[in-house]
């Protein structure tokens, strides 16, 4: 039994729909808890590998003749400058490597282009307007344990001649610079692609040198494997679901097995629990007051009785809630008027069969032709209605 009248009067109004949003709701979260259960995560874990593409230029010259530094026949290797009396021919040896670095191996089915080239360019304020290109290297090495080397051999003195003859042609014009150019192109099972360094070749009449060396690195990741792994779905969410669904059904079957409620009846509950600190029970006489005025509603009468100073009586018996304030009695009652409250509700059609099935029996027949208690008190009947109401 619910003890909250505005529960009961709010199940009265919406039960119809709320029983059938619990049933919906409960449906579908038990359909979404099996749906969970046989429908397990699916977790697709993708491997990938790298390859590592590198390219430097290692350079290196040999001694042709004693001196306080070095002896003939002495090799200098990626020194930072070298001196032109003494080593006046540079080798240069482009070297690329290839390695899976997955698992650290070399890469061997894989082919490798070198070409190197020394250019000398003319400018002026910033902008090339002539250049001159001398290649040196354009050959694709064998690639060996994951190895790609060509090297080259230049006579430094004749670049350095030849760029001391471009800037007297050009003296007052322009600057002329000597460049070294690195271009690569590579490719293996998985990948390919280029490589491209360019650094200045500084040629004095006493050294050269490069101004940075001449590398290039280049990564590709690769996909190796994919690994599926299958994991049941959160316990908390399919316990959570199943919960909801269990207690969405409950609650509809709680709700229905409310109805029907009587609004009306509800909504009186509402009331009486709202102006109780006004209201009073008790027994109100047919003949109290000298004028009845019938309210629409409770709320009414307890308007009264506060403007008033007065409390509401509450006659069960009668359904009756009534004000009295000097002899006007003002009431609120479902069953009608004033009059229409002096007998007790009855429910006819319980008592239709044994209506029908007996027929009425006469006052002589019941023995009350000559009774006297319903008469009038003078005549020796009841004084008041509430020795009417013993006797019923």
């Amino acid at each position: 039994m619910i003890d909250n009248p505005r529960l009961e009067l709010a199940l009265a109004q919406y039960g119809r729909l709320l029983t059938i949003a619990l049933i919906v709701i409960g449906v579908l979260a038990l359909v979404a808890t099996g749906w969970a259960v046989a429908n397990p995560t699916t977790e697709t874990t993708t491997q990938y590998g790298d390859e590592r593409v590198s390219t430097d230029v290692q350079t290196s010259a040999v001694v042709v003749q004693d001196g306080e530094l070095w002896n003939e026949g002495d090799r200098l290797e990626n020194s930072g400058v070298y001196v032109l009396n003494a080593s006046p021919e540079l080798t240069l040896e482009p070297e690329t490597r290839l390695v899976d670095e997955g698992d650290r191996t070399p890469i061997d089915d894989a082919s490798v282009h070198h070409e190197l080239t020394l250019r000398f360019e003319a400018t002026r304020d910033g902008q090339s307007f002539w250049n001159e290109t001398h290649t040196e290297i354009d050959e694709s090495p064998a690639v060996e344990g994951g190895v790609a080397m060509s090297a080259t051999t230049i006579d430094v003195e004749s670049y350095r001649d030849r760029q001391r003859q471009l800037e007297r042609e050009l003296s007052g014009v322009g600057d002329v610079d000597l460049e070294v150019e690195l271009h690569v192109e590579y490719e293996t099972a998985r990948n390919q692609g280029t490589q491209e360094a360019t650094t200045t070749f500084h040629v004095t009449d006493d050294a050269y040198w490069l101004a940075e060396s001449l590398s290039a690195s280049d990564g590709h990741t690769y996909q190796t494997a994919t690994e599926q792994t299958t994991e049941s779905r959160s316990l908390g969410v399919i316990g959570g679901l199943s919960v909801l669904g269990t207690l969405a059904l409950v609650g509809a079957a709680f709700v229905a097995r409310r109805a029907p409620i009587d609004e009306d009846a509800a909504r009186r509950a509402v009331h009486e629990q709202r102006y109780a600190e006004w209201i009073s029970r008790g027994s109100i006489p047919m003949w109290v007051g000298d004028y009845h005025i019938s309210l629409d509603t409770l709320e009414d009468v307890v308007d009264v009785a506060i403007d008033t100073n007065e409390r509401v009586v509450n006659d069960r018996q009668r359904g009756l809630f009534a004000v009295v304030s000097d002899g006007v009695v003002y009431y609120y009652s479902e069953r009608g008027l004033w009059e229409e409250t002096a007998w007790p509700e009855m429910n006819l059609t319980k008592q239709q069969h044994a209506t029908d099935k007996k027929p009425a029996l006469s006052a002589e027949e019941l023995g009350l032709e000559d009774e006297t208690e319903f008469a009038d008190p003078a005549d020796g009947g009841f004084e008041d209605d509430e020795d009417v109401w013993k006797q019923l």
